[in-house]
């Protein structure tokens, strides 16, 4: 265990920035490219029932994913960031003592989306944007996704543990896992047991059961670098200060993501429910340079953590740079591939040419985020790491709520949909230049203390 040890915290700490950066992130795209699949899968089958309105329907449901997301994130973020500072710190007991808390607060908080969201569920399904032909199927895969929510939230936060210790090939391998078990789970309930979106639903759950228990069996069978306890169940005043202090503005960029996904969908419903489907379609399949740009982020985040608790801010600047330039380049090749095959991909999914069309347009526009939203993740990510929630929170809150949204209403006044479509590349490629700028200055500043 010793020589892992050494190895994980080499990586960490010593190895060159950009082998370190791939070393960390490679493994995670992969295992977020799975994660495509599991998206995509959910997609392609549903589209085999022949009904839009089933894949327009899940496609409204996916805010109630982000919050469950949300969620977690605010425990799994939080703890995965003070984990990293600790082990830099050389506080081992205190990580192993923050992981243990983390599996507590998952159980509580998973207890309380699935409460809420099942005594409010017709308004909540009201507030997604759903419709006459859209309804009841959204209902219907919502009421499963929240009684599943446990699953969904500890698979996230599991995750985020194993990769604040730098065992991202066992946080990779939940993902595999649950990704084979969808593959395999959607046609037969689907289909088979003629449970139609109910059972995609039900695939995701059990998929993400599988992905949660696989990671929880590491840590059990000791191969881990840290290892829960049940005499640390209870969190400390300090842990839970940290965990949150991190946490809930990380859970607020999610909800906000969520909020503005909303807000899209219900611009889009007003053109038609089919557009809805086409938009759906078309993100899922961006889904593959989204995934690219979290692994880069989420890969890049430990070794920042760890090196800010370290001190050593000359290794930090040096870290950004190098997951800079192979993420943006990386998204470029993505975006040359999105241009040329964008018909193809969209047609996989549905025979109806008039979605077929709408989707390909979507794409072809949203396809310009990849070259800047990968610096926004990573420089909102690094500062998650380091404890500063509150810059992350912010490049969110001027990314969303005063750039986003606003651009999304006005646009979709002035230009119709393809003004709208155009509202998300504009705002990130200004908050890449921002946030770059910010991060980059903070790491300076932290320079300067250090040398006074």
């Amino acid at each position: 265990m010793e020589h892992k040890e050494d190895r994980r915290i080499y990586t960490l700490s010593q190895e060159a920035p950009a082998k370190a950066v791939i070393k960390m992130s490679l493994p995670l795209i992969f295992g977020m490219f799975i994660m495509v699949l599991y998206n995509l899968v959910d997609t392609y089958f549903i589209g085999l029932t022949g009904d839009d309105y089933q894949m327009a329907a899940v496609n409204l449901a996916y805010p109630v994913m982000m919050v469950t997301v949300a969620v977690s994130n605010m425990v799994g973020t939080g703890a995965s960031s003070f984990i990293a500072r600790c082990l830099g710190a050389d506080e081992k007991e205190k990580a192993e003592h923050t992981l243990t808390s983390a599996f507590t607060l998952t159980f509580i908080n998973s207890v309380l989306v699935t409460g809420l969201g099942l005594a409010f569920l017709p308004e909540l399904i009201r507030l997604l944007g759903a419709k006459e032909n859209t309804f009841l199927y959204t209902q219907q895969y919502v009421q499963v996704i929240l009684l599943g929510s446990f699953f969904t939230m500890g698979s996230y936060t599991i995750g985020a543990l194993l990769r604040s210790e730098g065992s991202v090939r066992y946080s990779m391998t939940g993902m595999v896992v649950g990704t084979i078990m969808n593959i395999a789970l959607d046609p037969l309930l689907i289909f088979k047991f003629n449970m139609q979106i109910r059972g995609a639903a039900l695939a995701t759950i059990l998929s993400n059961a599988a992905g949660f228990g696989i990671s929880v069996l590491y840590y059990l069978r000791r191969k881990t670098l840290l290892y829960p306890s049940v005499r640390q169940i209870k969190p400390s005043a300090e842990i839970l200060r940290e965990i949150y202090w991190v946490g809930v503005p990380a859970s607020l960029e999610t909800l906000l993501t969520s909020a503005a996904y909303t807000v899209n969908n219900n611009l889009a419903v007003s053109y038609s429910e089919l557009t809805v489907t086409a938009m759906g379609i078309a993100q899922k399949v961006l889904s593959l340079g989204s995934y690219v740009y979290q692994g880069f982020a989420s890969g890049t985040q430990p070794i920042m953590g760890y090196n800010y608790g370290a001190g050593n801010t000359e290794r930090m600047q040096k870290v950004l740079k190098a997951g800079v330039a192979a993420v943006t380049g990386t998204e470029l090749v993505l975006m040359l591939f999105y241009y040329i095959f964008a018909s193809p991909l969209i047609d996989i999914f549905t025979e109806s040419q008039e979605v077929i069309k709408t989707g390909t347009h979507i794409l072809h526009r949203l396809m310009w985020i990849l070259p800047f939203v990968g610096t926004v993740s990573m420089c909102r990510m690094s500062f998650q790491a380091m404890g500063k929630p509150l810059y992350a929170f912010c490049i969110t809150l001027v990314r969303q709520l005063i750039l986003y949204i606003p651009l999304l209403l006005l646009l979709n006044r002035w230009f119709g949909l393809n003004g709208m479509l155009w509202a998300q590349p504009v705002t990130e490629a200004v908050m890449m230049a921002v946030s770059f700028i910010l991060l980059t200055k903070f790491i300076r500043r932290l320079s300067k203390k250090q040398l006074i």
